[in-house]
């Protein structure tokens, strides 16, 4: 009696046995890193030779065979599927791929062509022209707010408060509409620019933060601290879309204020040690240019709240870019440089 109940448990041990241990999704370039005129190879390592019904593999949801072109991907970071199905069971198996850039960036540097006083307790967080007239975001909850400013005197001529429960963040003007970010408050605010009178609020939907807001004339693009720019509808500020933005390494995070200028997305980077900023291909997401800003901070006022360098401001009639940073005392207007 005692064998039949050992030999019993040992069938129902069997019968129980996870397999999951004997297969692997295998991608063959290891580094799981292509280009996009790379082809994606991979399978599925049956280490003890079960028999397999079928194997079905997706790309970010899109059914595609074990040797897939990737020359009609964008750039960005992308989720493989594997689904086995063997007697009655489906087993999925997942790897990260990631697509990068195909070359490396430009380097650019700058040169001054004017320093003007800029409030050392505004802790800036978005920053754009309009009407020849600069408009400014600071941050921190119970001092965030929204001003205009005359941009060669420093004087700050009208100012709203927001609500202390709000971290101001990025700034964008579009069709006489002024559109204002928080960090993690999920919320973002329009206003009328002359007034700086709000009109409305909206949520975030994909996007968890708001960090820089940019526009290409038609549409807005938000940054939300990853490696992501999500592309919005002004009417709805509903997120039809996004950029993936990649260096021709690794995905760049920490993308913070962002600038449209001719075309290309101009940003600076959040809490990195150089001080730089980044030039943006935004229909592939490729970083196109490095910027280094290294030499502007230690040229302000060293308070003992200094941060980093966070605004960048373009002039469309001076054609000069305007760049200062976090309770700077300075707003510096430079060009921007190939580097020798």
């Amino acid at each position: 009696m005692k064998i039949w109940i050992l030999l019993l448990s040992l069938l129902l041990l069997k019968c129980n046995t996870d397999i999951t241990k004997d297969f692997r999704l295998s991608v063959v370039e290891k580094s799981k890193k292509f280009k996009p005129d790379d082809t994606l190879k991979f399978n599925i390592v049956n280490k003890k030779n079960h028999p397999i019904d079928s194997v079905v593999y997706h790309l970010d949801g899109i059914k595609i065979s074990d040797v897939e072109p990737l020359n009609n991907k964008s750039l960005g970071i992308y989720g493989l599927k594997a689904s086995v199905y063997l007697s009655g069971k489906k087993l999925v198996y997942k790897e990260k791929v990631t697509i990068v850039s195909p070359s490396k960036p430009k380097l650019y540097t700058y040169t001054i062509l004017n320093e003007y006083p800029h409030d050392k307790t505004a802790y800036t967080q978005g920053l754009e022209f309009y009407r020849d007239t600069l408009f400014e975001s600071t941050g921190i909850r119970g001092k965030s707010s929204l001003r205009k400013v005359n941009f060669k005197t420093g004087e700050v001529f009208k100012k709203i408060a927001l609500d202390k429960v709000y971290f101001g963040e990025g700034i964008s003007i579009l069709n006489d509409k002024l559109y204002q970010l928080t960090w993690q408050g999920d919320m973002g605010f329009q206003y009328h620019p002359d007034q700086l009178k709000m009109e409305r609020s909206f949520a975030y939907k994909e996007s968890k933060e708001g960090w820089g807001l940019c526009n290409d004339g038609q549409r807005l693009y938000k940054s939300d601290g990853t490696h992501q720019i999500w592309i919005l509808d002004p009417q709805t500020q509903k997120e039809n879309g996004k950029i993936q933005v990649m260096t021709y390494k690794n995905a760049l995070k920490k993308i913070n204020e962002l600038e449209w200028v001719d075309g290309k997305i101009y940003a600076n980077t959040y809490q990195y040690k150089k001080e730089v900023g980044v030039i943006i291909d935004p229909q592939s997401g490729a970083v196109e240019g490095v910027i280094d800003f290294s030499g502007l901070k230690s040229k302000v006022e060293q308070v003992t709240n200094l941060d980093v360098l966070n605004g960048i401001a373009y002039h469309p009639k001076r054609k000069t870019f305007f760049i200062t940073g976090k309770n700077w005392s300075k707003l510096f207007e430079v060009k921007i440089l190939p580097k020798e």
